[in-house]
């Protein structure tokens, strides 16, 4: 006798893979912010240095970046255009830095504007307003590498990276005010190497996050 058809069981379609989620590229400065980078140290290291050699007898290691700006020197605009130039730049670069957190963006912008009020305020002219604004430009400009701190992403924002840049700051910043509230031998000198190394550390910045963003 023939047998009945057995009913054959349905066909179950093999399930698709799913494709592998593209990782998402990190943001990094734009280009713009870049050149801004470059600008500050230069503003800044350039504008001190131009505005000494056009003054005679200026000591650059005893005397301030601020008596450059005053009316006891021959072209005071020189340094008031070195820091109106670099407290622009910081604010330029801080817009550009993506992938940079916000709150090390902020206070690199707050660093900006203060730079540029230390400009505008002369210490000659009003002291006090001047030491508000140098106080904050200083604070802001030592702190900011370390609020930019990322535990995941691109490496040059890692704490490791970030906090000791932010502790090496703090330390020429803290022997600049032992210098200005002590004897001030050194006080010129000491002011220099803390504004540059503020002026430079942006620059590092961004050039290691587009270089690894690259890589």
């Amino acid at each position: 006798m023939p047998t009945a058809d057995r009913p054959q069981p349905p066909n179950r379609a093999q399930p698709t893979p799913r494709a592998e989620p593209t990782p998402r590229a990190e943001p990094t400065p734009r280009a713009w912010a870049l050149v801004s980078a470059v600008a500050a140290p230069v503003a800044m290291i350039g504008g001190w240095t131009l505005a000494a050699a056009l003054q005679d007898g200026f000591d650059p290691v005893r005397a301030t970046i601020s008596e450059l700006a005053t009316a006891a020197v021959d072209r005071p605009g020189v340094m008031t255009a070195g820091l109106l130039v670099t407290g622009a730049a910081h604010l330029v670069t801080a817009a550009g830095s993506r992938g940079v957190p916000l709150p090390g963006r902020l206070l690199l912008a707050l660093g900006g504007a203060g730079t540029a009020a230390v400009g505008l305020l002369p210490v000659d002219r009003v002291p006090t307003a001047h030491a508000v604004a140098a106080g904050i430009a200083f604070g802001a400009l030592a702190l900011w590498p370390a609020a930019a701190a990322r535990r995941r992403g691109a490496r040059p924002l890692r704490p490791g990276v970030v906090l000791p840049t932010s502790a090496a700051l703090l330390a020429l910043l803290g022997w600049f005010v032992v210098e200005l509230t002590g004897d001030g031998e050194l006080v010129g000198l000491t002011e220099r190497l803390v504004a540059g190394a503020q002026s430079v550390a942006p620059l590092a910045l961004v050039v290691a996050l587009r270089r690894a963003a690259a890589s």
